[in-house]
């Protein structure tokens, strides 16, 4: 098995890296620094740097600003300066009389800005442009990301024959100004397995493999898309990104980590992305279902439980904590969460003091999280025990009636009760104070639920309840709502956001390489109905996505993090879809939607070294038969000790919303592919199904390949794998041969050649660990 594994990766990995070496050391001398634009913006050229280098100091936070100078607030900077009031900080038209310049161009270190001490130095460049910024009049402007996204007109382009929809204007036009070109499309093979796993989360099948490359006509491509948009393993593939973003996990956290029973709710989210439900009433029934008026039970019990969303952070069961620090954290934990998911902006920030960054205070802290401080909670209900606290108070109660009628959607595999911790709120709204320093014991003044008015000022006329929040959140005014979302899913099939930034769209965010685009997909979002698999459809069907990965030298050193997409994205698929891969290509995939997690393969001890010893979970039990073999997404999360597999190919371990997972590449995740049960199994599964075809040897290696790496191979893979074969056919024995295949626990058939199995197994696994099957190019 090692061995075909170094011969096929070892030469490409290093062509690879002597490759990009080359092209870096080639080229390094031919990246130049951005000339300075014609006219300097404040947005994109000076609030960054100010940002960055002076608003710790001279930013929101009056506690930490230093002799009363603030640069972010374009009134108090024309002023004369508090310790010298003959001189002034900005001069518009007059960089000579203006302090920020002198100050930052001296050489005296006496007066050096920043101070030495700090370690921040302006470089020469950003001195520049302040300085032409200042020439032109020092303008300041509202920060870009809370001014509404008004729809511009489509950019002119010179390859207009290139574009297949108005996405494509805007990405080329940004390429035609970078001295960048498209790359062609994909081949078909690459391209199918993309969207598949894009749209899927799983590889295409042979059927639709051949499907698609023997439809010659123009419309095979949106056909496909169309069938994988209709597959309902839609709806579990995108549900895997909101289940980070809502911190879905199978376990209530803290030491004692009890399990919970809040599935039906990953069981609604999987039915309401497969129903096409629009944005706005997907995240207005998770955040105020039970407050959306309706004379319909069926539709009064689905919003209610929709309201699972904001009842899956952690929650202790441990005696003897403070119950108000607790439920006190629970409410913040759902203030931080609706900041940085909906509105991109690190509200936590502003949780103990003002924002130091973002015009953002303590006070509109406290204001957002009066929404969520009426809930009928306590800080501590009951400790870990039996089934009475899988979900807390409050909670709704599932019945097997409601699952024949009301709530289908729902996979209820027993009899025994089924309770979902929801929202509720109190009959009489608590008293919301600001918290000084962030301390439960500290109240300080009474403020009333609203929001930040630098985003958009909360109407009187709203309702001060989550329901009036939903309103605020999805008015067409909003500046962030929709760009946030869109950002999201471009992340998810761009593999990075037009906003780098997924969750911070603040000041220290990074700044969207194509504003125009951005602004254009918000707009067009809210116009067509918050219609989520349009927008989806609208992405995957642009020329942009439908690029070839090809990487040339020349594009490498204009563009070496593909900001302007020259090229499609390269990146490996997330870990769940990785564990769906080995089981969809193999043949033992359970496609069964919904229904509770389950316990796979994963090593003795690991929950044993790490527990209280208290409730369900103190001991791992894995689970036997079907259970075995589903998706990735309905792995089991034990928050204190995540499966590892999953966490070795960086999922989230769900404790706090996440928007952006990171993506790593270390020796571990090539131990996994070469030593996990569930991938051996699968090696030894597709194999035994492979030996029982009347073909050639060849023939079964071409169609593991297929199935696995969704494309034919080429006549030298073909050659070394075939080379691998017949040598591991002389060097395995029958002894040899029993220990290979005794892992797993699918059946092995009666009237197999136990050598023959575990040679192809040999090879079958060796196609496994091939770089390309995992991933997405």
């Amino acid at each position: 098995m090692k061995g075909i594994h170094v011969l096929l990766s070892y030469s490409l990995i290093m062509g690879l890296a002597m490759g990009l070496d080359s092209c870096s050391s080639s080229n390094a001398s031919q990246i130049q620094e951005e000339p300075i634009p014609e006219l300097v913006s404040y947005n994109f050229d000076i609030r960054p740097i100010l940002s960055d280098k002076c608003s710790a100091c001279h930013g929101p936070d009056a506690n930490k600003r230093e002799a009363g100078l603030r640069l972010d607030d374009s009134v108090s900077v024309f002023k004369a300066l508090k310790e010298h009031p003959n001189a002034y900080a900005l001069v518009p038209g007059k960089p000579e009389l203006s302090e920020v310049f002198l100050r930052i161009s001296t050489d005296d270190t006496t007066k050096m800005m920043p101070p030495k001490a700090s370690h921040l130095k302006l470089s020469a460049r950003e001195i520049d442009l302040i300085e032409k910024w200042i020439k032109q009049g020092a303008k300041y402007e509202k920060h870009w990301a809370f001014v509404a996204p008004k729809k511009p007109a489509l950019p002119e382009v010179d390859q207009k024959d290139w574009v297949k929809n108005e996405i494509d204007y805007f990405v080329l036009h940004k390429m035609e100004q970078k001295d960048l070109s498209p790359n062609e499309e994909a081949d078909k093979e690459r391209l199918l397995k993309r969207v598949a796993l894009d749209l899927n989360g799983l590889p295409p099948s042979l059927s639709q493999m051949d499907r698609f490359l023997a439809d010659k006509s123009p419309k095979a491509y949106e056909k496909m898309v169309d069938e994988l948009l209709r597959n309902p393993s839609y709806g579990e593939k995108m549900a895997v990104y909101w289940l980070d973003l809502a911190r879905y996990a199978d376990s209530h956290g803290y030491q004692d980590d009890g399990y919970r029973t809040q599935w039906p709710w990953r069981d609604w989210v999987i039915h309401a992305l497969n129903k096409n439900m629009p944005y706005s009433q997907f995240v207005t029934w998770q955040l105020a279902g039970d407050l959306v008026p309706t004379s319909n039970p069926a539709q009064a019990k689905e919003q209610l439980l929709a309201t699972g969303f904001n009842r899956n952070h952690k929650i202790t069961e441990e005696g003897g904590v403070i119950q108000e620090e607790y439920r006190v954290s629970y409410v913040a934990d759902r203030s931080d969460l609706f900041g940085k998911a909906f509105l991109g902006v690190t509200m936590e920030c502003a949780r103990c003091h003002d924002h130091k960054y973002d015009p953002i205070t303590q006070k509109d802290y406290y204001q957002t999280f009066a929404f969520f401080n009426n809930v009928k909670e306590v800080g501590i209900e009951s400790v870990i025990g039996g089934p009475e606290t899988y979900a807390k108070k409050p909670l709704m109660e599932i019945s097997n009636d409601d699952v024949k009628g009301i709530l289908k959607f729902i996979n209820k595999q027993d009899t025994s009760r089924l309770i979902v911790s929801v929202m509720s709120d109190l009959d009489t709204a608590r008293v919301s104070t600001i918290l000084k320093r962030g301390n439960y014991d500290a109240p300080g003044d009474v403020v009333q639920a609203a929001m930040p008015s630098v985003i958009l000022p909360f109407a009187k006329n709203l309702p001060k309840n989550r329901l009036g929040l939903t309103k605020w959140l999805f008015d067409q005014k909003n500046p962030l709502t929709s760009r946030v979302f869109v950002n999201q899913m471009w992340q998810e099939f761009f593999g990075k956001g037009i906003v780098k930034t997924a969750g911070d769209f603040g000041m220290q965010g990074e700044l969207p390489t194509n504003p125009p685009l951005l602004d254009w997909l918000a707009v067009d979002f809210m116009e067509h109905g918050w219609n989520i698999k349009r927008l989806v459809k609208q992405m995957v069907m642009s020329a942009t996505y439908r690029q070839s990965a090809k990487m040339s030298p020349e594009k490498l050193a204009k563009d070496p993090e593909n900001t302007y997409l020259s090229r499609s994205s390269r990146s490996r698929i997330n870990a769940e879809f990785v564990r769906d891969v080995v089981l969809s290509s193999s043949g033992l995939l359970v496609p069964m939607v919904g229904g509770p997690s389950v316990k796979p393969y994963q090593p003795p001890g690991l929950w044993e070294g790490a527990t209280s010893g208290r409730g369900l979970l103190s001991m791992y039990v894995q689970d036997h038969g079907a259970s075995l073999y589903r998706r990735g997404m309905y792995t089991l999360i034990k928050r204190t000790v995540p499966p590892p597999t999953m966490s070795i190919f960086d999922a989230s371990n769900r404790d706090v919303c996440e928007v952006r997972r990171l993506k790593t590449n270390t020796p571990l995740q090539a131990l996994v592919m070469m030593n996990d049960p569930t991938v051996l199994e699968a090696s030894r599964v597709l194999a035994a199904k492979l030996l029982q075809e009347n073909n050639q040897v060849s023939d079964k290696i071409n169609k593991a390949f297929r199935m696995i790496v969704c494309r034919k191979p080429t006549e030298k893979e073909m050659g070394i794998l075939t080379t691998y074969y017949q040598k591991e056919l002389k060097k395995i024995n029958l002894k040899q041969a029993n220990k290979l295949l005794a892992v797993g626990e699918y059946p092995i058939p009666n009237q197999v050649d136990k050598q023959l199995l575990a040679v192809l197994m040999r090879v079958v696994n060796t196609i496994y660990n091939l770089e390309e099957t995992i991933t997405r190019t």
